[in-house]
């Protein structure tokens, strides 16, 4: 499944009262890889931001009376979101203002359009129980480069919290092989089928079974002991 990693920027809190979205960047993940096909989007949100928004944000209203309206670009948004699933840090807030747009122009909530929404707030939460989880802190955590975060901003917060989420998921990579970029047809990578071989079964030495096991131990300790590894094994002792 096609992976967007979604932000957006706004007016003020609550859509419900009358705020609306400024500002939306999409980064796309294929493979758990960034392949550059993005969206970014400002909106004239027919409204002035609120003062303490605009501290956050630092998007003037003179900058954004002239940026097409969100129903101007609702349709190639939605096709471009079609089917993904949509990773977005604390997303009640998020999609609740997209809900909002979209049910000003009489359409279905998001949710209708995509594959499914990832919280990334509820799953920092779980692994990282009573620690901050805001952007700036995963980033930190995680060792992401956000020294360029002045502000916030829609597009480069998307970009951060795709690195954020490759980081809190390490450990998912699809077990595929892709062939030379010179073997292609019509343009389509082939995979190697790695059912058609008989592989050998080679046993780790004492080095390899001790570098497995620190590793391990680290997303032990990033995890908060929910490393799936050992729980799949029902190992609660290192793995020999």
């Amino acid at each position: 499944m096609r992976q967007i990693v979604l932000d957006t920027e706004t007016t003020g809190l609550s859509a419900e009262t009358g705020d609306r979205i400024i500002e939306i960047g999409c980064v796309e993940l294929v493979a758990r890889k960034l392949t550059g096909n993005n969206r970014h989007y400002y909106l004239n949100p027919e409204r002035d931001s609120h003062e303490d928004a605009l501290k956050v944000h630092g998007i003037s209203n003179e900058f954004l009376r002239d940026k097409p309206k969100f129903a101007q670009v609702h349709e190639e948004l939605l096709e471009y979101l079609a089917g993904a699933e949509v990773i977005i840090h604390n997303a009640a807030f998020d999609v609740g203002f997209l809900n909002k747009e979209l049910e000003l122009l009489g359409k279905p909530p998001i949710t209708t359009f995509v594959g499914q929404v990832t919280d990334t707030l509820a799953m920092a939460k779980e692994l990282y129980p009573g620690k901050r989880n805001s952007l700036d802190a995963l980033c930190d955590r995680l060792e992401v480069d956000n020294s360029g975060r002045t502000l916030h901003g829609a597009l480069l917060d998307a970009e951060l919290l795709a690195d954020v989420y490759i980081n809190m998921t390490r450990g998912q990579d699809a077990l595929l092989i892709d062939v030379s970029p010179g073997e292609t047809v019509g343009g389509i990578v082939t995979r190697v089928d790695l059912t058609q071989f008989t592989l050998p079964v080679l046993l780790a030495n004492e080095h390899e079974a001790a570098a497995h096991e620190e590793v391990l131990q680290q997303l032990d300790k990033a995890s908060g002991g929910k490393t799936l590894w050992r729980i799949a094994r029902g190992a609660s002792q290192p793995v020999a």
